[in-house]
């Protein structure tokens, strides 16, 4: 919800100034993602399993997002320049609550290990969020909803992320043992989002030059804001 409440407040902008903004999010949302991948939930996963089920639950965190993504249109949009803007609205929300589900689960398996992890992980899905959110919401708007009705529904389709983190702390109150293999599920999907989807749309229209070093200074203060957690 922080992230959707954030990308709301862009909606006043121009068109060109979101634009502008938006990779600016991006380079820090995939400084957030590894940085809570990589140093937070793996490591975390490895203090409680061995190596070898660890990162074969990473792995199917990465395959199981690649599918999902594949059968079900999980996509990514963050700019009104985007290939799903002739996709039905409702598909959109569909995507989008699937996907809240997702991070409700991954925030709820983090808080389950400690508070500060739990912390990181909703930093780290609050940053990809609000970029998403922007992208969903030029969508909507552009299918003909009122800004008004746009945030509700927007509102309506974060709310699964109640659901899957009561889900997940059902689970594990029955299953306590699936906790590591949780945390790396949520791991292999940060990297899959980080790597397959945002990264690659940081490449597309910076050379080496100002709008370059800009991105590798985000992503280093997103990681720099994980390890200060």
């Amino acid at each position: 919800m922080g992230g959707l409440l954030i990308a709301s407040a862009l909606l006043p902008l121009s068109s060109a100034s979101r634009n502008r903004i938006v990779p600016w999010l991006l380079s820090y949302a995939v400084g957030t993602l590894l940085g809570v991948a990589l140093l937070a939930l793996v490591p975390e996963a490895l203090d409680q399993l061995a190596p070898a089920p660890v990162f074969g639950a990473l792995l199917a965190g990465i395959l199981g997002l690649f599918i999902v993504e594949k059968f079900v249109l999980w996509r990514h949009c963050h700019t009104e320049d985007c290939d799903v803007h002739d996709a039905s609205a409702t598909l959109i929300l569909i995507g989008g609550a699937l996907h809240n589900l997702a991070d409700g689960a991954i925030i709820a398996a983090a808080v389950l290990v400690s508070v500060p992890l739990g912390i990181s992980t909703a930093l780290a899905v609050a940053a990809h969020q609000i970029p998403q959110e922007v992208g969903d919401f030029a969508i909507l708007l552009n299918a003909g909803y009122s800004r008004q009705r746009a945030l509700w529904l927007n509102a309506f389709s974060a709310s699964s992320a109640v659901v899957g983190a009561i889900v997940v702390y059902a689970a594990t109150e029955t299953l306590p043992h699936t906790l590591p293999y949780l945390l790396a599920l949520a791991a292999g999907s940060f990297l899959y989002v980080a790597m397959s989807d945002l990264i690659p749309g940081l490449h597309k229209g910076e050379t080496i030059g100002t709008g370059a070093i800009r991105q590798i200074l985000l992503i280093v203060a997103g990681v720099g804001t994980i390890l200060a957690l």
